[in-house]
């Protein structure tokens, strides 16, 4: 299986790398929605979030937080985080965005359509998945 996130980790392709440990490296996205948007991505090849190890999330949350301090750092007011679990992920191998940001920068709100629960809607969806998470009515 050929993934151009696992051939920069190893080495074999080019990436502006910003962050270089063990468990995790970040580099600059390539396409940038703004300069300085960072890729954090597990070292070893995991496609999606709930794919990643126990033992490797806090790490990984962890170096996520750093990224954000540090595009704030150079200047952003705050910034975007987001990831895609296989509906939207460009490469099949786990990353998460870091976006600097800045009040008036254009970027509007997430980047798909908005919606509204219709009557009971939201009581439906919330209890779906309250169920799906083991979490009964009396533990809220």
């Amino acid at each position: 299986m050929s993934c151009v996130f696992c051939a920069i980790v190893q080495g074999e392709s080019e990436a502006f790398v910003v962050l270089d440990e063990p468990a995790v490296m970040a580099f600059l996205d390539v396409r940038p929605v703004f300069k300085g948007h960072v890729l954090l991505v597990p070292r070893e090849h995991h496609v999606t979030l709930p794919d990643l190890p126990a033992d490797q999330r806090d790490g990984f949350l962890e170096a996520a937080q750093r990224l954000c301090s540090a595009v704030v750092a150079l200047g952003a007011q705050g910034s975007f985080v987001a990831m895609n679990n296989t509906v939207s992920q460009s490469v099949p191998h786990l990353h998460l965005h870091v976006v600097p940001r800045t009040k008036g920068d254009g970027l509007r709100g997430f980047f798909w359509p908005r919606t509204r629960y219709g009557d009971g809607e939201a009581e439906e969806h919330a209890a779906g998945l309250r169920a799906v998470l083991g979490q009964a009515d009396s533990d809220l």
